[in-house]
């Protein structure tokens, strides 16, 4: 308990949600880091312990009131104060000079300015802020009613509860809208979690983000990482706005958080061009687009054109090439995983499909097959969003021939001829063969990975060559691998196979969470991995661990428990344990490090071969004194650490100004911390 006074208390408040709030704008919209994730829990922790101690200041718009809404029993509906519009669509050049024409015809101008954005495949939303605090948020619906999930928008966290003011008058009353999304990266993570939790997997980013934000508990969409971008205005009182490049550049001084890549255009052609550079940055771009969306700027001239139906005439959606195709299925053959899954894929005839030929796709599970009534020879649509192999979507019954074929789950194993077994609950089948061919094979690939021992070159097809060479049986293997053997390989170099022992030696330091997640421990994932790992500390005491202890921790359930028990029960894993220890692995604990004020937001990025770290370790290093770490180089990078073999990003670092740090440089910097 605080003995802090009554004002000094509301002081203390006030001073930290003013600081939490400046942080949450420097990170999501200004993208510019200021703090540590470490010293913002803290910050937040005392706010809530003074909001709980002293429950007369406590207030909506506090930063704590984004999680802790009590679960609903429905959504109320909400009446938009202006309809929120749908966009027509155009699918060629062609149909948007006659957008272009019509624009001018009923505007009687020659010349036309617009204004193009990335169209966001989300979940649009409506933001209604009176006196600058957030008091009521909404889904499109109809686009004249939507639903009332104002709870669940305060859960994320790049919308503001409060209005900043900057220098001006906060409006009087703003309705902001945009889009509600959720990363390609959080897709995952989620999609993975849910099936270690044996739930079903979400189709796509999009249908995620809707699923998340209308879970009538908020709590459960403050642990889906749902993000938010503006791109309009409803109504106002207290601020106007005369074209839609202003209200872009005004609307993050407040605190809304909008795309920064969206361009101001002269005409319609330089908006075909924006169009046309996106399409090519599509597929690396962190969240999902589907085409870009071209407004007239100047507001005038939208008044002047007007609307028809229930869509604008001075806006129009520019849609990308659809992600779906169609083929034909010629063969389903299965996959077997590290955990001894069986995974039916469809083998397709070739066919192109978001720039690239498509020859399979997942069917995810026999219960999967069965509902959708796929079989061998059916002409079947497919699709491709942000997943490595596309899936498919359904058939295509109107096509059948007859000649068509039922697909079943094989008795045996096809690599290994073991009997195949489906556990209650589950739908899933599996080879409980630990030394199946490819279950070994998928355990040395796993554990070679990036988010695990990180061996940096042993991708799937050096771990094929090793196991069909039969010089990697198992994980242990790759640890007694010599040069000459490498050198045997095909299409294996001098420097080929000494960087691949490099990799292989440096990989014998390994913290106790990489360690863990590399084991392949069913329904254990990284995160897992690293609760494990905070938990236990050292592997044996997890290893002796009783199935109470494991259940005493919040995260870990029956199932998830007695995955992990029977893993370590396994003499056969217990032995491969031992191999590694004997192999020179030691495991380590990662020891928090202290934030450095002087780094605190700084950018770090790396270039070339490190020795004596892994260059996932560095980046949690980096990330562990306050800084950030990026995968390019730009003016805005403070630091290029570069080791053996730096690539262009040292030139580009040298023309910017940006600091270079050898490795020894960067590891006398990590000691002296």
């Amino acid at each position: 308990m605080t003995s802090l006074s009554l004002k000094q208390a509301q002081q203390r408040i006030e001073q930290l949600r003013a600081e939490i709030e400046e942080h949450n704008y420097s990170y999501w919209v200004l993208q510019q880091p200021t703090i540590s994730d470490h010293l913002y829990d803290q910050m937040m922790r005392e706010l809530l312990s003074l909001e709980e101690q002293f429950t007369q200041f406590k207030s909506p718009s506090s930063p704590t009131q984004r999680v802790g809404a009590t679960p609903q029993e429905e959504f109320k509906t909400v009446r938009h104060s202006i309809p929120m519009l749908s966009l027509a669509n155009a699918f060629s050049d062609e149909e948007l000079h006659e957008f272009d024409a019509r624009v001018k015809k009923f505007s009687e101008r020659e010349t036309i300015e617009y204004v193009a954005e990335p169209k966001f495949d989300g979940l649009a939303v409506e933001l209604v802020y009176e006196k600058g605090l957030l008091v009521v948020g909404s889904t499109r619906g109809d686009g004249e009613v939507g639903e009332d999930v104002t709870h669940n928008l305060k859960t994320i966290k790049s919308i503001p509860l409060k209005l900043r003011s900057p220098g001006r008058a906060i409006p009087r009353k703003l309705e902001a809208r945009g889009e509600v999304y959720m990363e390609i990266a959080d897709f995952h993570k989620l999609n993975e979690a849910r099936e270690q939790k044996e739930e079903s997997r979400f189709a796509n980013p999009r249908n995620a983000a809707a699923g998340s934000l209308r879970q009538l508990d908020p709590k459960i969409t403050a642990g889906r990482r749902l993000n938010f971008f503006c791109y309009d205005v409803g109504k106002t009182d207290g601020i106007e706005f005369s074209s839609q490049e202003e209200l872009l550049k005004t609307l993050p001084q407040f605190g809304l958080r909008v795309h920064s890549q969206f361009r101001k255009c002269r005409n319609i052609d330089e908006a075909i061009g924006y169009y046309r550079e996106l399409q090519e940055k599509r597929e690396h771009l962190p969240y999902e687009i589907d085409g870009v969306v071209i407004k007239v700027n100047d507001f005038e001239i939208r008044r002047v054109v007007g609307e028809i139906s229930r869509s604008p005439r001075w806006a129009i959606a520019y849609k990308f090439p659809p992600r779906q195709a169609t083929t034909r299925i010629k063969k389903i053959v299965l996959q077997v995983g590290r955990t001894g899954k069986l995974t039916p894929v469809a083998v397709l005839e070739p066919v192109k499909l978001a720039g690239v030929t498509i020859q399979h796709a997942t069917l995810h599970n026999q219960d999967e097959i069965d509902k959708k009534d796929i079989r061998m020879g059916d002409f079947v649509l497919i699709q491709r969003a942000g997943d490595v192999i596309p899936e498919v979507v359904q058939p295509i019954v109107s096509r059948r021939t007859g000649d068509e074929r039922t697909f079943k789950m094989p008795e045996n194993c096809p690599e290994c001829g073991d009997k195949v077994v489906r556990l209650p609950d589950e739908v899933d089948f599996r080879c409980e063969n630990i030394s199946c061919p490819a279950r070994l094979k998928e355990s040395v690939r796993h554990y070679a990975s990036k988010s695990a021992a990180d061996i940096e070159g042993l991708g799937d097809k050096w771990v094929e060559a090793l196991m069909q060479a039969h010089l990697v049986g198992e994980i242990p293997d790759l640890y007694r691998l010599k040069k000459e053997q490498l050198l045997g390989l095909e299409r294996m170099g001098e420097k080929s196979a000494q960087n691949l022992l490099d990799a292989i030696e440096r990989s014998k330091r390994i913290s106790l969470s990489r360690y863990l997640y590399g084991l392949g421990i069913r329904h254990v994932g990284e995160s897992l991995a690293e609760l494990l790992a905070s938990h236990f500390r050292d592997l044996e005491k997890l290893i002796k661990a009783p199935e109470e202890e494991l259940l005493a921790i919040p995260e870990i359930g029956p199932k998830v428990a007695e995955s992990i028990l029977s893993f370590f029960h396994d003499e056969r894993n217990r032995q491969m344990i031992k191999k590694l220890s004997a192999a020179g692995v030691q495991i380590h604990h990662e020891q928090p490090a202290s934030v450095r004020p002087d780094l605190v937001g700084k950018t770090f990025s790396f270039t070339g071969t490190l020795k004596t770290l892994t260059r996932s370790e560095a980046e949690v290093l980096v990330k562990s004194f306050g800084a950030r770490i990026a995968s390019s180089v730009s003016r805005k990078t403070n630091y290029l650490v570069a080791g053996e073999e730096a690539g262009s990003k040292l030139e580009k670092a040298r023309e910017f100004g940006v600091k270079v740090l050898s490795e020894e440089e960067f590891l006398r910097w990590v000691r002296s911390s």
